[in-house]
């Protein structure tokens, strides 16, 4: 194996783990939106109406706004994956070359 070949190969397994930590990173985002959501789901079905105001309708509120940020974040991060998987398979592409 050529040193340039054996760069190539170094470089490839580097970005395959990237593409692997993106995926659990994002599959770690997704899953504490997900809980995020029955928490707030959970709140606002056993908080009375009456209680839900005030300071605690806020808290609420700004509870589903991070719930909404976590969840846009998991799809910039799958979409990143998918730009990295795109750029492997580009990179295989060349390799065979």
């Amino acid at each position: 194996m050529t040193e340039d070949s054996k760069e190539v190969a170094a470089k490839a397994a580097e970005l395959e783990r990237a593409i692997q930590e993106v995926k659990e990173v994002a599959a770690e985002i997704r899953d504490a939106a997900d809980h995020l959501s029955v928490v707030n789901t959970v709140l606002q079905d056993q908080l009375p109406n009456d209680v839900q105001v005030g300071e605690v309708a806020q808290a609420l509120e700004q509870s589903e706004a991070v719930e909404k940020n976590i969840a846009s974040s998991a799809d910039s991060l799958d979409a990143v994956n998918t730009a990295l998987e795109k750029a492997a398979v580009a990179k295989r592409a060349v390799e065979a070359e």
